[in-house]
């Protein structure tokens, strides 16, 4: 972390007590040649301190000139280096570069990046809770390894030994490992890529030399290489998202009360569209076409007959949070100073959703129209009840017959969700 400098790291040019002339002292990587260097906090290091790493991680070397002093040192090292997401913790919904402050310029220099996710799993859980606690309760009797320590350095020493030698077939190998990787980076309507780089290329020679070793063989063969494709890739793409099983939040008591709103909601959507056609407005085709179809049934959706939806992609999940959020974060705001904000309806933030959403030309038929109703509501009961981001400030009325609308209930945002 800030505890670490570019001369630690290096080498310094030191001035020798004794004799009076300068001399080089060894940093880190100068002592770690020919073995692991390892780096805590990487992201809280100064940014000039890492770019004084480019050269070792690049040319495995470290250039010293300085009082008269010119030289080049061996610093053959592998760095191990570890480092925490910018905002505490690792957002999902966005790309390695956006969570981790650190420079492009140093990330490609990596060989494998992983993520490192902290889920919650009771039975991972147990096991590790119960290991520990041995571990402190017996000492090293709790420990029963299959390889003594003299064994495991007996093959290491053995391992490193080895020089492997590139065939044909894992030239070849290479080659096309390469060009999938190329391919398969090209993001949509772009013609390049841009994480896949001739370093990534390198990066597949000294993991598959490195795989090699590991298996003590002389020759690289393609399984090496296919698995050294493998791991990069795994490395490289964004981290899985799981999809939210939304079915383990409650479903509305009565459901005729809500889909008599979802009716009422997208009927004013089909008139707006509609409006907005006859004054020129320029609405699309998918919008007019829903327009049409639902004039003839009144604008009726047929929400009885949408499927609940019982799971959603987590980026779809981000997008209609986000979108609630910002409905009810701006309506706190808008509170006069020292005014109490005691929510919004529930029915205004759905029909002010499925506005912003109908703006973007999303919807081309009834049907979808009336599915992101039902999922938008799916999505507000698994806020409330599951991640508990949204409170029920009031809950709904019964009416006369003892229904209960739950869209007239008021909502507000958690005092500890931190909108970002």
């Amino acid at each position: 972390g800030k505890a670490s400098s570019a001369a630690g790291l290096t080498a310094s040019v030191i001035k020798d007590a004794e004799t009076g002339e300068f001399c080089i002292e060894a940093g880190a990587l100068m002592l770690a040649d020919n073995g692991i260097c390892c780096i805590d906090e990487f992201d809280k290091m100064d940014i000039r301190d890492q770019v004084a790493i480019h050269e070792a991680m690049e040319q495995q070397t470290i250039s010293i000139s300085k009082a008269g002093i010119q030289a080049t040192l061996n610093a053959r090292t592998s760095i191990l280096a570890a480092a925490n997401p910018a905002a505490g913790r690792y957002d999902r919904s966005k790309g390695l570069r956006y969570n981790v402050a650190l420079p492009p310029a140093i990330l490609s220099r990596f060989d494998l990046i992983h993520v490192m996710i902290d889920e919650p799993d009771d039975a991972f859980d147990y096991n590790l809770a119960h290991h520990i606690v041995k571990v402190h309760q017996k000492k090293s009797e709790a420990l029963t390894p299959v390889y003594t320590n003299q064994q495991l350095q007996r093959y290491i020493k053995y391992a490193r030994t080895i020089k492997p030698k590139l065939t044909a077939e894992a030239s070849q190998a290479l080659k096309q490992a390469y060009v999938r990787l190329r391919s398969n980076d090209v993001q949509s309507g772009q013609s390049f890529a841009y994480r896949m780089t001739v370093r990534q290329l390198e990066s597949m020679i000294r993991l598959s030399e490195a795989l090699a070793r590991v298996h003590c063989e002389f020759d690289i063969s393609p399984i090496h290489v296919h698995e050294a494709e493998r791991l990069l890739k795994t490395s490289i793409i964004s981290v899985e998202a799981h999809d939210v099983e939304l079915d383990r939040a409650p479903m509305p008591e009565s459901l005729h009360d809500f889909i008599q709103h979802g009716h009422r909601v997208i009927r004013e959507r089909l008139e707006e569209t509609a409006a907005a056609r006859e004054d020129g407005a320029g609405a699309n085709e998918g919008q007019e076409q829903a327009a049409e179809d639902g004039a003839g049934d009144g604008g009726e959706a047929s929400l009885k007959n949408v499927p609940v939806p019982t799971s959603v992609s987590y980026t779809k999940f981000r997008e209609v949070t986000d979108l609630v959020v910002t409905y009810l974060d701006s309506e706190e705001k808008r509170q006069a100073p020292g005014q109490e904000f005691t929510g919004a309806k529930q029915a205004d933030v759905m029909r002010w959703y499925m506005d912003e959403v109908s703006k973007t030309g999303k919807f081309s038929s009834l049907e979808e129209m009336a599915q992101e109703y039902m999922l938008l509501q799916r999505v507000m009961e698994y806020l409330i009840h599951n991640e508990q981001t949204l409170i029920v400030m009031q809950q709904a009325q019964p009416d006369a017959e003892g229904n209960t609308d739950i869209t007239q209930r008021t909502v507000a945002l958690n005092p500890n969700y931190v909108v970002e």
